[in-house]
């Protein structure tokens, strides 16, 4: 699969931390974190290929998103890059790490393990992007309005919403790329592959989330022998959002 050159943002000095967010988000979701980490490190904030202001193509898969990456790494001369990922990112960053173990210092994966997980969780959302017509929905409002028929959490339409905005001053459109995500979603939740990962690894998940269960420990543990997991019990799968002190902190010991 041919890489594609990958939107990004740099920030601050130090070694280098490039971050990669979820399923239809964007760097912009890690603005502020990202500048508290620029006081120690060299932070890269990135939009994931279909997503954000990085290319829309005709295929996502974690090799390809890991290769990349690894491209960009590579293009920046960033030398033992810190890694951190949240949901989709983390998942790249486990393939990133299978494929390019030599490019990494340490990895961080935000609430997410390396198991296949089941489509139906994100059956709603790409339901309401996949009807919502943005030729007949004009407005901002109208737009919020349908994706709301179909989401219940209101933090999630907020967070799509996030990804619209104007392509001339009367169209909307997504930053992610809708069609391919919703032909491609079985592959976005596919496990990782089975390599050993010898990367040193933190894991961070929420307690209130079931993205890493007290099932997938003993996986954990196996496939990243040099790993670690640190709970936060009161946050969901948002752990960045609802806990961004506590990740700070650990990504800043954790990378250093």
């Amino acid at each position: 699969m041919t890489t594609v050159a990958l939107h990004h943002r740099r920030m601050g000095r130090g070694r280098p931390l490039v971050v990669l967010h979820g399923l239809f988000g964007s760097a912009d979701n890690w603005n502020s974190i990202g500048k508290a980490w620029s006081d120690s490190f060299d932070v890269v904030l990135v939009d994931q290929r279909d997503h954000g202001r990085s290319p829309h193509t005709d295929r996502i898969t974690y090799p390809g998103m890991a290769d990349d990456v690894a491209a960009l790494i590579t293009d920046l001369g960033l030398r033992e890059a810190v890694v951190v990922g949240h949901s989709m990112g983390g998942k790249t960053g486990m393939v990133l790490a299978q494929r390019h173990p030599g490019l990494l210092h340490r990895l961080v994966v935000i609430d997410m393990g390396p198991r296949e997980y089941p489509v139906h969780r994100h059956a709603h959302i790409l339901e309401a992007l996949t009807t919502c017509d943005l030729e007949r929905l004009r407005t901002r409002k109208e737009v919020e309005e349908h994706l709301a028929g179909h989401i219940p959490e209101p933090g999630v339409v907020q967070f799509l919403l996030k990804s619209l905005y104007w392509v001339t001053p009367d169209q909307l459109g997504w930053r992610f790329n809708v069609p391919l995500l919703a032909r491609d979603i079985a592959d976005i939740l596919a496990a990782a592959g089975p390599e050993l990962v010898h990367t040193p690894t933190l894991f961070i998940r929420g307690g209130q989330s079931d993205y890493i269960t007290r099932e997938d420990l003993p996986q954990l543990r196996e496939q990243f022998p040099r790993s670690r997991v640190e709970t936060i019990d009161y946050a969901g799968h948002w752990v960045h959002v609802q806990a961004p002190d506590e990740v700070i902190a650990l990504v800043r010991d954790f990378g250093a």
